[in-house]
C-alpha cells in the first residue's frame, strides 16, 4: 500500500503551550484510523497540521506526497471541523455548503457547471440531506450537520478526509449513517482519520487506531490501541471498560 498521510516529528506550540511533541504517524491509502485521546491530547491540532492550518515548529507533514498547501489546493484533502469551530449563523444553504467542495473543480469565476450540480446532488443525496439542500446550514440538527460536512468532501472528490469529532452531539441515525459513508469511502481507496470518544463503536469502525497524549502513544489495531492499560497511559485513569463517555 501506499502512504496517503505521513506525519514526522510534528511540534506545535501555542505560545508557551505545547500542544503537540515530536507526533508521529503514517497512514496508508484506503484505511480508516481512528484517533483517541482526551481533551487538551493535540487531536485537533493535529487535524490542523496535517491541513496545514497551523504550521509547526519542527517536523513535516505530507499527503499523497505532497505538502498541506499544495494538497489543499488540489481538493484531494477534505476536513469536517468540531462543530464549535463552524459559524452556522452564516446566510449559507446546506447545498451552498456543500458546493464549497466543488471549487478546486471550477473556474476563476466558481460559476458552477452541470457536472458541479450533479455532483452536489448526488452528495447530499448519499448523505440522505436532499430534501434540506435550500435550508440554512444552522437550521439542521447536530447529526445532519455533520452529514452536510462529509457531503462536502464527498463532492470534492478527496481522497484523504479528517473529521474531527463527527459523532459528538449526533443521533444514532447520523452515526449509523457516516459509519456507513466512511466505511464505502474507504473501500473505493480514501483514507480517513477521525477523531472520536466513542471507544466501544471504534472497532466496528476503523481499520486502525492512534492513542495520542501531545505525541502518539501507540498505534495499531482498535482492539489493542484500546486496551484498558494502554487507555490508562493517555487518560491518566485506571480505566477497566471501554466507555462512550470517556472524557
Amino acid at each position: 500500500m501506499s502512504v496517503a498521510i505521513d506525519v514526522k516529528a510534528v511540534t506545535v506550540h501555542y505560545g508557551d503551550v505545547l500542544a503537540l511533541d515530536q507526533a508521529t504517524l503514517s497512514l496508508d491509502k484506503g484505511r480508516i484510523c481512528g484517533l483517541v485521546g482526551m481533551n487538551g491530547s493535540g487531536k485537533s491540532t493535529l487535524f490542523k497540521a496535517i491541513m496545514g492550518l497551523v504550521k509547526p515548529d519542527a517536523g513535516t507533514v505530507t499527503i499523497d506526497g505532497a505538502t498541506p498547501a499544495k494538497a489543499r489546493r488540489s481538493g484531494v484533502v477534505s476536513y469536517v471541523p468540531q462543530s464549535e469551530d463552524v459559524d452556522w449563523q452564516f446566510p449559507l444553504s446546506v447545498q451552498d455548503v456543500v458546493m464549497m467542495g466543488r471549487y478546486g473543480h471550477m473556474g476563476p469565476s466558481r460559476r458552477p457547471r452541470k457536472a458541479d450540480k450533479l455532483a452536489v446532488a448526488e452528495a447530499l443525496d448519499r448523505v440522505e440531506l436532499a430534501k434540506y439542500a435550500h435550508r440554512q446550514i444552522g437550521q439542521l440538527s447536530g447529526g445532519q450537520k455533520k452529514r452536510a460536512f462529509v457531503a462536502r468532501g464527498i463532492a470534492q472528490e478527496a481522497t484523504t478526509l479528517l473529521l474531527d469529532e463527527p459523532f459528538a452531539g449526533v443521533d444514532k441515525r447520523s452515526e449509523a449513517t457516516i459509519c456507513e459513508l466512511l466505511r464505502e469511502l474507504a473501500r473505493d481507496g480514501a483514507t480517513i482519520l477521525v477523531s472520536t470518544h466513542d471507544l466501544h463503536a471504534l472497532p466496528d469502525l476503523a481499520d486502525e487506531a492512534v492513542l495520542l497524549m501531545h505525541r502518539v502513544l501507540l498505534h495499531g489495531t482498535p482492539n489493542d490501541v484500546l486496551q484498558p492499560e494502554n487507555l490508562a497511559l493517555a487518560f491518566g485513569l485506571d480505566i477497566a471498560t471501554r466507555s462512550e463517555s470517556t472524557p
